[in-house]
C-alpha cells in the first residue's frame, strides 16, 4: 500500500482524491461500517429568488409545522431529489 500524504489544505487533499484511486493506499477489505451521528453535511449559502407570493405560502408552511422556512424548502427539495433519483434509477431484473 502507498502512504498518504499529507494535506495542507481540504481542497489539495479534495484534488488528490479526485486523480488518484483509493484502492492504492487503503485494504478495503479490511474496513469496517463507522456511524457519525453528529456530523453535519457540509453547506453553502445560494441566493434563490421566489415569487413573493410562493415565500408567503412557504413561511405559513413552515409556521404550521413550527419551523424555520429555509429548513421547510429543504425538506422539500430533499423529498423532490430523492423521489426523482427513485423514478430515473436503473431497474433491476427479479428471476
Amino acid at each position: 500500500m502507498k502512504e498518504i500524504p499529507k494535506f495542507r489544505s481540504e481542497e489539495e487533499e479534495q484534488q488528490f482524491w479526485a486523480e488518484h484511486d483509493s484502492t492504492d493506499f487503503v485494504d478495503w477489505s479490511n474496513a469496517q461500517r463507522a456511524v457519525f451521528p453528529n456530523l453535519k453535511p457540509s453547506t453553502k449559502t445560494i441566493s434563490l429568488r421566489l415569487p413573493e407570493s410562493m415565500l408567503e405560502e412557504l413561511k405559513l408552511l413552515a409556521n404550521r409545522n413550527d419551523i424555520p422556512y429555509q429548513t421547510l424548502v429543504k425538506v422539500f427539495l430533499s423529498e423532490r431529489i430523492q423521489s426523482e433519483l427513485e423514478k430515473h434509477a436503473p431497474r433491476t431484473i427479479k428471476s
